[in-house]
């Protein structure tokens, strides 16, 4: 299947959720894929794996700041030379995903990263195990959100 095949597959997927989702094709071999009801993740991410259109190569947050009061999070399907990217926000405060570990075993380290830098919880993941931080990191204090003060590192125990 050349880049130009899979692109139009992609779309089809995206369309078949048109009430969940937005896309828009910024390169030819580019796909975004805005998912506005969460819920559609799963489903979605599954069809892009029956249909064959690549592996998931990564997950990746954004904190969109405390104005925006989100995370986006991005996941990247690289079938070939294309790419589609899947994309959802949630609360930066108490925000959740399902895993996709279930269908993609990589998701699980992707998905641990996104809960030990940013707090999102994601709702089923087996292995919860620090990846980077140490143990004794302060709980609550996730070093990827755009207001975190390394200061609160350094302060004696009680005073943070």
């Amino acid at each position: 299947m050349n880049t130009e095949e899979i692109m139009n597959l992609a779309n089809g997927i995206a369309h078949a959720w048109d009430w969940a989702t937005e896309t828009s094709q910024p390169r030819p071999n580019h796909l975004d894929v805005t998912v506005k009801q969460l819920k559609e993740l799963l489903p979605i991410a599954v069809g892009l794996r029956v249909k064959r259109l690549g592996q998931l190569s990564a997950i990746v947050g954004l904190d969109l700041g405390l104005e925006a009061n989100e995370i986006e999070v991005l996941y990247h399907f690289c079938p070939g030379e294309a790419e589609i990217v899947l994309r959802v926000r949630v609360p930066r405060q108490g925000g959740e995903l399902p895993t996709l570990s279930e269908v993609f075993p990589i998701a699980e380290v992707f998905e641990r990263e996104l809960h030990e830098m940013y707090g999102i919880e994601i709702a089923g993941l087996r292995n919860t195990e620090r990846l980077y931080l140490p143990e004794n990191w302060p709980a609550g204090v996730y070093p990827m959100l755009k207001d975190f003060d390394p200061k609160v590192l350094s302060e004696p125990e009680g005073k943070a």
